[in-house]
């Protein structure tokens, strides 16, 4: 039973593995080019903050995670946005790459699925190497 224990806490651990800092660090970079809470509202006004966040991403973001709380405005401080990012990714990119993360965040949960999200993991892929 306790080996039994240890496996499923281990699986669970890989399964809700998060974004790494320096993933998390080129997405702000191509959403605010380092702005942080400075980063003027992006999409017309429906995106805000150093990761432009839309109201429906931090809506999925903080029920996954109802540790973060928070409201919406909050998105425009850039510790706060990390942890939403951080929990969006984790909700929709369980065992995904980099690659398909970075889509993901772009373009949603099937973000990783639309040719429409190639050019923008082209931008992160060039700030990652």
């Amino acid at each position: 039973m306790k080996i039994l224990m240890i496996v499923v806490s281990l699986f669970a651990s890989v399964a809700l593995a998060q974004p790494s800092e320096n993933l998390l660090d080129a997405i702000e970079q191509v959403e605010s080019s380092g702005m942080g809470a400075n980063t003027p509202d992006g999409d017309g006004g429906k995106a805000i903050g150093p990761f432009q966040i839309h109201r429906a991403y931090w809506k999925d973001a903080v029920e996954f995670d109802r540790t973060i709380g928070g409201k919406y405005e909050d998105c425009r401080k850039p510790e706060y946005a990390r942890k939403i990012v951080r929990a969006y990714l984790s909700r929709y990119g369980k065992g995904k790459s980099a690659k398909e993360l970075a889509r993901i965040h772009n373009g949603g949960p099937k973000g990783h699925r639309k040719a429409s999200t190639l050019p923008y993991w082209e931008k992160v892929d060039e700030i990652l190497r």
